[in-house]
């Protein structure tokens, strides 16, 4: 099973933040070692409007962020392809409307991935059987 992380979850990751339980981090790891992680490109963008709307603060601008993450962890970065676009719009019904978790769900589903999450929304929506998840 590779881990596609979603946005909360590499954040904290990346920046060691506590609100990622050890345990948490010990499954990632070991995910990480035996399978791979993965990112979506959506998780570069809305972390780059986190930070402008002034609601996290990163060690490193964005832009240096994402290349130390892609340089060093082993996080393979998927881009947002037009199949990515279109099955976000044709998701089965049950999940809201926010355009960055809807390409996460279809990144997830195409590139046969479990999203890794603490999204409510998003771990109920897996629950329906349109997508596996994993609370982080």
């Amino acid at each position: 099973m590779r881990l596609l992380l979603d946005t909360h979850i590499l954040i904290w990751l990346a920046e060691g933040h506590g609100k990622l339980p050890v345990k948490s981090r010990r499954y990632i790891d070991r995910i990480a070692v035996e399978h791979g992680l993965a990112v979506s490109a959506i998780s570069f963008w809305e972390t780059a409007m986190l930070g402008l709307k002034g609601r996290i603060a990163l060690a490193h601008p964005v832009g240096e962020w994402r290349n130390t993450i892609l340089a060093g962890t082993g996080i393979t970065e998927i881009p947002i392809s037009g199949d990515i676009g279109i099955e976000a719009v044709n998701l089965p019904p049950g999940l809201h409307e926010d355009p960055a978790d809807r390409l996460l769900v279809a990144t997830a589903r195409l590139h046969g991935l479990t999203l890794g999450t603490r999204d409510r929304r998003l771990l109920d929506y897996s629950k329906i059987g349109h997508v596996t998840a994993v609370r982080l």
